[in-house]
């Protein structure tokens, strides 16, 4: 008995040394080494003057109907603040907002309250989001364009060209980045 149960323990230190060769020191260096074959990516948004106005990856208020809105924060944009409002999803207090929020929108859009995509009446898990569906995008399209003066196949171009399509052509879902599109308009020269 006492032999089989030294070779479950040598087998079992074997296993624990390929392991942490493998997972403690082999890994960890090939992570480290892909990246430093990538090139650094720098998210700024820069206006057309060069100054750096805002970044890809994180969500600005807006204020004004001549700009894309972008999904709700629940923490007001504020990174320190970032994260979910943890409301069940049938709290009262979150069947209001959400009430609120699709009247606001169907105000501000001239739409059919039951045409609001649900990223406009939700909030991002981080609150900070930049991304809303094109649906979304393309319900804003008629006010931006009214209130900006460009045309909606000018406006609608920008949308286009602000819109990533799902990873590998599956992985997702396509959605549009509401800071450089509202960026793309601050410097379309209207």
């Amino acid at each position: 008995m006492f032999p089989i149960f030294g070779r479950q323990i040598l087998t079992g230190a074997r296993m624990l040394l390929v392991l942490t060769l493998v997972l403690g020191l082999a890994y960890p260096l090939a992570m480290v080494a892909i990246g430093r074959l990538m090139p650094a990516q720098d998210a700024s948004i820069r206006n057309s003057a060069g100054e750096v106005v805002g970044n890809a990856h994180l969500a600005q208020p807006v204020s004004g109907d001549e700009w894309f809105f972008p999904r709700p924060s629940a923490g007001d944009y504020d990174g320190l603040a970032s994260g979910a409002s943890n409301l069940a999803a049938n709290s009262p207090e979150l069947l209001k907002q959400i009430a609120d929020r699709r009247s606001q929108i169907a105000e501000r859009e001239h739409v059919d309250p039951a045409s609001i995509p649900a990223d406009a009446l939700s909030a991002s898990a981080s609150g900070l989001d930049p991304d809303i569906s094109p649906e979304y995008a393309r319900l804003q399209i008629p006010r931006v364009a009214r209130e900006t003066g460009l045309s909606r196949k000018d406006v609608t171009a920008m949308v286009q060209s602000n819109t990533q399509n799902p990873l590998l052509g599956f992985i997702g879902e396509p959605q549009v980045n509401v800071v450089t599109l509202n960026n793309d308009l601050a410097n379309s020269g209207r």
